[in-house]
């Protein structure tokens, strides 16, 4: 195949500022050229989309329910064999042990012991926080504890991937 020679070795390029061919050396004095309002207008729109994206508040949310009130509990569902805990424990799923959020304040220490009551049978237990989760709450679902199966089902919870919480008191009993 024969290579034409005669074109430039500069790469080329098509510009929104030039709509014509132009080389590298161009592109930039383009960008000099272009109009005042039209480089104001993109720098507003990047600084618009940094503001929109930035945090509306330094305030550190909680995922902790107030004292005493009702709180949803939880559990893992399938976790494949050998898996560690955030704690570094090896995950036993009929363990009587939990994980809180990473979100929660304050946060609830690995090795902590929890008393957890099922508020619709009277059914308790103490468990022990060996992890950490992702889930958060809002008022209207303040999710509290994710239980090993074991301990969701000694509560009296019914293991169902889709719909499985209880409502739940928790106790810190250290």
């Amino acid at each position: 195949m024969r290579q034409d020679h005669s074109r430039s070795h500069h790469s080329t390029h098509t510009t929104p500022l030039a709509h014509h061919t132009t080389t590298t050396e161009t592109r930039s004095s383009a960008m000099r050229k272009a109009p005042l309002i039209g480089r104001l207008a993109v720098g507003a729109a990047a600084l618009t989309a940094v503001v929109t994206v930035a945090p509306t508040s330094t305030a550190a949310t909680s995922d902790t329910p107030p004292p005493g009130q009702n709180c949803w509990a939880t559990h893992y569902g399938y976790i494949p064999p050998g898996a560690y805990t955030a704690s570094g424990e090896l995950f036993d799923n009929n363990a009587n042990t939990a994980a809180t959020s990473l979100s929660r304040s304050p946060q609830l220490p690995f090795g902590t012991k929890v008393k957890v009551t099922n508020v619709a049978n009277g059914r308790s237990l103490v468990v022990r926080v060996n992890d950490r989760g992702t889930f958060g709450w809002t008022p209207s679902v303040p999710k509290c504890l994710d239980l090993t199966d074991g301990a969701y089902s000694r509560l009296g919870g019914v293991l169902n991937p889709d719909s499985g919480h209880i409502v739940v008191k928790e106790e810190i009993v250290r």
